[in-house]
């Protein structure tokens, strides 16, 4: 059997070679063991079943614990090895395990699982028996630094309990440290364990001991080989002519479609079918390889079980890069995995790099380059957006026309049999035309280049990414606490926060964040924040939003109040938010910015609420903001508040690409969101 669970005792012999402290113990498989062996270990003890197909040993009632005396150890073995045949008849019973009853502490679970994605993961947090139900656990992907081991110690909403609370004495930080750092070096160094848990793992005013070890070997398991990567030149992705293989004058037909959108590409297009001489307008060709002049990029609509013959044609013309639009390959089954295989094959005997195969394709609108089949090509813009998902393209493009968000590029993954979503991300990380990069993730095959080639984007341009599977529904039962409680969901989250990319659950969400970190003053570079508004009433709420989403309103200092008193009028707040009243003219606002950002070294971010007055006209007032912006280096944030009267203003700040809201909560929502990423981020170095 591969996989397999140590007895306790190996797994107590395994953590020791760690420096990680257990209880002494010994293996019995008599009632007459059990009674020498507890006088052996020294009263109290406590004994527990070994076996394999029992993990949770006090559900089957295999514990008993607070044993006295050699005859209660003799009534305790009997009475554990009924109780587990009784819980699992068909269970292996090893034995039972007599230790040392360790002294009551504060119990806390350490553990570690093997993600599919990004490899090895350890997991810290409270533990005991309700460890499942409290879930306050934190985790870091392997190898991980003391910094970040200490970084996870007060990361715990229990973590009062660890420093001291409420006159309660603190226990011993540095020996936990000390543990965590050599259970991480025993999971890294030991590549067969593919799973384990401490719990409860006690901790003392000085000292510490591992209660109950669990370990899953997996004698067979290896590490994914790292996929072989070929540059891919970024003007593949920028052709100069285009072939649609496919193409139709039947409205019905993706073939169709996809020439549709093409017709506005500024350069060559071929149309590709061997049953006409015309499609769209354009001259047609029977094949791809008739074509007289060069083809720098071909587009494959036609059925699955043509695309070798043709993908060998797209060879023998010399073209670089090649969309397969079709579908019906490996994510049908064996057979199409078989197609796709040759497809392939082919691709790589003439140097051909492929999108797709069953994709939307690829559009890179500051180059009229669209190859999908959307309804309506997206407008350029500076946003890249790279998704897993055809249909959820499909949507955001048609939604972003309305809320006129450009793109710099997109590109539908498919099945990633060639380039894949690093290949994409690499391209938009260097493109001039990007500014900001949203991900639609649901699984990736390496996670650890992602989190390699992401860190070095995200250095440059804000990656901002959405990642589905957040439920529990359909995952199999754990085989143990921290299978259970570190689902991949959850490793994703934290790849992210290492990698530096932004995670967001909506897709509105995720264009406001992405707008907002490609703003003229890009990320703000902490969570020190003031408020300017005209209504008293968003006063309090913004205070209300702020607390919510973590950000700091600043005490203003006496000598900025000081300037500012000598301005405004005598009731105005005299304090942070800055509520300047409502009869606040834009020469009020004027006034007040230019104070502010004299003083932009006390500050991070500024949020500027305004609603609509007879006083203040919100085309005006926008450009008071666009002006405060120029004379500071901070993240100025927009929130122009009503109906029509205000859109005047939000086209001008869009115009401009001036961060806007229409809704105060959603504004410290984003914002919020941003800043607990950009500080924690900074806490692992990146900038």
């Amino acid at each position: 059997m591969a996989k397999r669970m140590l007895s306790e005792a190996e797994g107590y012999e395994l953590l020791q070679k760690y420096g990680v402290p257990t209880p002494r113990f010994k293996i019995v498989t008599s009632p007459e063991e059990a009674s020498k062996a507890a006088s052996a270990c020294g009263y109290p003890v406590v004994m527990k079943i070994i076996s394999p197909q029992i993990v949770h040993k006090s559900d089957a009632g295999g514990v008993v614990v607070g044993i006295s005396c050699a005859d209660e150890a003799k009534k305790a073995f009997t009475k554990i090895v009924e109780s587990a045949k009784e819980y699992n008849p068909d269970a292996d019973i090893k034995g039972v395990i007599v230790e040392e009853m360790a002294k009551p502490g504060l119990e806390l679970i350490l553990g570690g699982k093997t993600d599919p994605a990004f490899g090895k993961v350890i997991t810290f947090g409270m533990g005991g028996t309700l460890v499942e139900l409290m879930k306050d656990v934190t985790l870091r992907i392997i190898p991980v630094q003391e910094c970040e081991i200490r970084s996870m110690v007060h990361e715990i909403k229990a973590y009062p309990l660890i420093s001291g609370y409420r006159g309660m004495k603190p226990k011993d930080e540095e020996t936990l440290v000390t543990i965590i750092s050599g259970v991480a070096r025993f999971f890294e160094e030991n590549p067969q364990v593919v799973e384990f848990d401490i719990n409860p793992l006690r901790l003392y005013e000085s000292g510490a001991c591992a209660v109950d070890a669990r370990v899953i070997i997996d004698d067979e398991y290896r590490p994914p080989v790292r996929k072989e990567r070929t540059h891919v030149p970024p003007e593949y992705f920028t052709p100069r002519s285009v072939a649609v293989i496919g193409a139709s004058s039947d409205p019905t037909k993706m073939g169709f479609a996809v020439l549709h959108n093409l017709l506005h590409f500024p350069g060559q297009i071929y149309p590709v079918n061997n049953k006409r001489t015309d499609v769209q307008g354009l001259k047609a060709y029977p094949t791809v390889t008739s074509i007289p002049n060069p083809v720098d990029l071909a587009v494959i609509t036609v059925p699955a079980v043509q695309v070798p013959k043709v993908m060998q044609e797209c060879g023998e013309k010399g073209i670089p890069l090649v969309v397969v639009i079709t579908a019906g390959f490996k994510e049908t089954g064996a057979e199409g995995k078989v197609l796709e295989d040759r497809m392939l094959e082919i691709a790589r005997s003439y140097n051909i790099r492929i999108i797709g195969p069953n994709c939307l394709g690829m559009i890179i609108p500051p180059r009229g380059l669209d190859t999908t089949y959307v309804h309506e090509s997206p407008n350029p813009g500076s946003v890249a957006f790279i998704s897993q998902s055809g249909a959820i393209i499909n949507t955001v493009v048609d939604w972003s026309l309305k809320q006129d968000i450009g793109f710099s590029a997109v590109f539908s993954v498919g099945n990633q049999a060639d380039l894949d979503f690093l290949d994409y991300l690499t391209f938009v990380g260097q493109d001039k035309s990007t500014r900001s990069i949203i991900l639609y993730i649901e699984q990736l095959p390496d996670g650890r280049e992602f989190m390699e080639i992401v860190r070095e984007v995200a250095k440059k341009k804000p990656v901002v990414a959405i990642k589905s599977g957040s439920s529990q529904k359909g995952q199999k039962a754990a085989s143990s606490h921290t299978g259970s409680l570190s689902g991949s969901y959850e490793v994703y989250m934290e790849a992210f926060r290492e990698a530096g990319v932004i995670p967001v659950r909506a897709l509105r969400g995720a264009f406001e964040v992405a707008e907002l970190c490609s703003s003229p003053n890009g990320y703000p570079r902490g969570r020190r924040a003031i408020v300017i508004t005209n209504a008293g009433g968003f006063a309090v709420l913004s205070s209300d939003y702020a607390e919510m989403y973590g950000v700091d309103l600043i005490e203003l200092p006496p000598a900025i109040l000081e300037e500012l008193n000598q301005i405004l009028p005598d009731y105005w707040s005299h304090a942070n938010p800055l509520d300047l009243l409502g009869d606040a003219s834009e020469k009020r606002f004027e006034q007040v910015f230019d104070i502010l950002a004299r003083h932009s070294d006390l500050w991070d971010i500024a949020f500027v609420v305004g609603f609509p007055n007879l006083v203040l006209d919100s085309a005006d007032f926008a450009k008071q903001i666009i002006s405060f912006t120029e004379k500071t280096n901070n993240l100025v944030v927009g929130t122009l508040l009503g109906g029509e009267c205000m859109d005047a203003g939000q086209k001008i700040l869009k115009e401009h690409n001036i961060p806007n809201f229409d809704e105060l909560e959603q504004t410290f929502k984003v914002v919020g969101r941003v800043v607990w990423q950009r500080c924690r981020a900074r806490s692992i170095g990146l900038p």
